[in-house]
């Protein structure tokens, strides 16, 4: 079923735009909540949370990418439950991995600081997004959006690890400069 059916779905508050959703979007999600909290039954618990916001959420909003909308609401369920559950130590997840390869790039006292703020780091981000090639930006959403395994990515691409590796290291590397002349303090 087309997205905009689905969402038709969502505003006529018919209860099968869930079961619509899940059948587009379950595997997605799934994997999503899976990279993050490497754990089937949380990954579960959040995918069907994913489902109940989709659902308390439209209507009044209407996504533009269904598909972009949904993951970011279990991107961000699962952060959540990662945190709750790894609240002393980061786990040995490949969505911990990520997140300690991002530190020397990222503000460390962004949680502290205005909802302004984060709003000129998500520009800034954006922007060195799309400075970047279409495969480097790929990689890079590849890794620290979805949390994929750097195997994942090679496998995705079509090209070895030592090369993703390598892209990501540039990546973060160029993110880093631009935030800092930017005078974001890392």
């Amino acid at each position: 079923m087309e997205d905009l059916k689905i969402i038709e779905l969502f505003f006529d508050r018919k209860e099968y735009a869930i079961a619509e959703t899940e059948r587009k979007y379950g595997g997605y999600l799934s994997k999503i909540a899976y990279n993050i909290l490497f754990d089937s039954e949380d990954s579960e618990e959040c995918v069907n949370d994913t489902y109940m916001k989709a659902w308390n959420t439209i209507p009044p909003q209407k996504p533009e990418v269904l598909r972009t909308f949904l993951g970011k609401i279990t991107r961000r369920l699962a952060i959540d439950v990662f945190r709750k559950k790894h609240a002393e130590k980061r786990g040995n997840s490949e969505f911990a991995l990520s997140l300690s390869e991002l530190d020397e790039c990222i503000p460390d006292n962004l949680s502290a600081e205005a909802e302004f703020e984060q709003k000129e780091l998500s520009e800034s981000i954006n922007r060195f997004l799309a400075s970047l090639s279409k495969e480097n930006r790929d990689i890079f959403i590849c890794r620290y959006f979805y949390s994929d395994s750097i195997k994942e990515i090679a496998s995705s691409f079509q090209s070895n690890e030592a090369k993703i590796k390598s892209s990501l290291f540039r990546s973060r590397k160029i993110l880093k400069e631009q935030l800092l002349k930017e005078g974001f303090d890392l």
